[in-house]
């Protein structure tokens, strides 16, 4: 392919593209007013997980489920929110978190920006726990769907026919299976540790108190061994469904 060839394709690739960030701003007027949602995923970008999976753990999920999203509904895909309320895991080096009220605060402002640009509607992806209540205060009273991966009775049904560990919720079995599928050459087996037997008590997991209730050394809750890639597609198209249906529902809803 000639230089100018390959121009031309690098052109319509980006022009296509559901990114805000490959496209002009412009461009993302004409989308906005043409009826395009909003797409705002949130996935923490320094949160340990584990000694085998990387701390952009969740914000690799955001973006691929938004980018999924992006396919079924005419949408935009704003930059994952990489920061957020995780006070759990502050003990492991480098696990950013912020208060509640300060991420409260900046989701609602993106949310209404967003809306205040055009977006006929902002849906939010969320990919963590501890976020849940922040974003639900945040977009009360706004057009904005919040969007719970974690929660849809497809992604339920999958996670309690596929586990097989004991017990379960961070850096485990199920998410190690959805970063095998995604992201395989960044998880690494080898180091992958099953957390106590036990899940954690209340309150921030710790690696350097093994008499604490919630004491994790490597940050794992649950048993990462019996991570599949397989499991993982599985997984990740039962989030998609729900998350789609959920839309679907909820744009009925609107109309009506």
């Amino acid at each position: 392919m000639t230089d100018d060839g390959q121009r031309r394709k690098a052109q319509s690739s980006a022009a296509h593209s559901s990114f805000v960030g490959d496209l002009s701003w412009d461009e993302v007027g004409r989308r906005l007013e043409a009826g395009a949602s909003a797409i705002l995923p949130i996935g923490a970008g320094a949160k340990q997980h584990g000694w085998h999976l990387p701390m952009r753990t969740d914000a690799i999920q955001a973006e691929w489920l938004a980018s999924q999203l992006a396919q079924a509904f005419p949408a935009l895909i704003w930059p994952v929110v990489s920061y957020g309320h995780y006070p759990a895991f502050i003990d492991y080096t480098g696990s950013c978190s912020l208060s509640s009220e300060l991420f409260e605060a900046m989701v609602r402002e993106l949310a209404t920006a967003l809306l205040g640009y055009g977006a006929n509607t902002v849906l939010i992806v969320d990919t963590g726990i501890s976020t849940i209540a922040p974003i639900d205060r945040a977009v009360a009273g706004l057009k904005a769907l919040h969007l719970k991966v974690h929660d849809g009775p497809l992604y339920r049904e999958a996670a309690d026919r596929l586990t097989t560990q004991h017990h379960g919720g961070h850096a485990d079995e199920l998410e190690t299976s959805r970063l095998l599928a995604l992201a395989p050459h960044l998880v690494h087996m080898s180091r992958a540790l099953a957390s106590p037997a036990e899940p954690p008590g209340p309150g921030p997991m710790q690696h350097s108190n093994p008499a604490a209730a919630n004491y994790s050394a490597s940050g794992s809750i649950g048993d990462p061994a019996a991570a599949t890639g397989d499991k993982g597609w599985a997984l990740l198209n039962a989030m998609i469904e729900d998350m789609t249906q959920t839309v679907r529902a909820w744009r009925a809803s609107s109309i009506d």
